[in-house]
């Protein structure tokens, strides 16, 4: 004897359970339930039951890219305050969260003075880049330069060069903050070269450009260090007042720091095709 055939519901549950899409399994009845006191269309409901699947599965990646990736902490482009940093053009900032630059390979910079949210939208596009299925991997500069320094140290220096290499975006934190080796610049110098033209990379630097041979040791090495990075890049000037010190009495009152003078790239020797920002 046959049981009771499955109501229209039930066999929605059992195709989701199927195709494994939790998320919208887990969204279902409350979506149905919107149908029928004539709340929600049926096309509104697809969008919302695909909508629930697909804000999981970034969940997931997300959750797996901070364990991966080293990322500190979740900021997103939403959490950011443009009001607080008018010098930013919201509408630039929100197209490079649609990753165009890390299909076509290129490199961001962000220049500012400390505390005025260049880690904060470097990592947001960390965030984005990981929620579409991009691995992604996080370090400040003395960071990747001390695992690239112990790696040299063990014998397996060109393993981990492949590592830090693979990645579709890797963000460099904190150029300028630490005095660097001649040893870690050079091990530095030769992560980028490897990353130059394969894949994106984000940086943020307190210093303008033309500093940057003091914080690497060498002039030289500085100069081509720029040439790889600018050559398709996009960079991203924040002038303003620090975010972590906005909520402090008066300080709104105090004058505004300059950021870092960004220099001109040809005055360098650097190519400047498709600079943007």
């Amino acid at each position: 004897m046959r049981g009771a055939p499955l109501s229209r519901r039930d066999r929605i549950r059992a195709q989701l359970a199927d195709l494994k899409m939790p998320g919208a399994l887990e969204s279902l009845d409350e979506i149905l339930s919107g149908i029928d006191a004539g709340a929600v269309t049926a096309a509104e409901a697809i969008e919302r039951v695909l909508g629930a699947q697909i804000a999981l599965r970034n969940a997931r990646r997300l959750e797996a890219a901070m364990r991966s990736s080293r990322l500190p902490a979740v900021k997103t482009l939403a959490d950011f305050d443009f009001a607080f940093q008018p010098s930013l053009k919201r509408e630039q900032i929100e197209s490079l969260h649609e990753l165009g630059f890390v299909e076509r390979k290129e490199n961001v910079v962000f220049l500012g003075p400390p505390g005025v949210g260049k880690s904060h939208l470097a990592i947001s596009l960390a965030i984005a880049a990981a929620e579409s299925g991009r691995r992604v991997y996080y370090g400040s500069l003395g960071e990747l330069i001390r695992s690239l320094e112990d790696a040299q140290a063990a014998g397996k220096l060109v393993p981990r060069l492949k590592t830090l290499t693979y990645p579709s975006l890797l963000v460099v934190d904190e150029i300028g903050y630490l005095p660097i080796s001649r040893t870690g610049a050079m091990l530095f110098f030769q992560l980028m070269s490897r990353r130059y033209e394969r894949a994106s990379t984000v940086l943020t630097s307190n210093k303008s450009f033309e500093e940057w041979g003091e914080i690497f040791g060498d002039e030289v090495m500085a100069a081509a260090l720029i040439d790889r990075l600018l050559h398709h890049c996009h960079i991203v000037n924040v002038r303003g007042n620090s975010y972590r010190m906005r909520h402090h009495a008066g300080f709104a009152r105090s004058a505004e720091p300059e950021g870092p003078r960004g220099l001109r790239p040809d005055s360098l020797g650097v190519r400047t095709e498709d600079q943007s920002l």
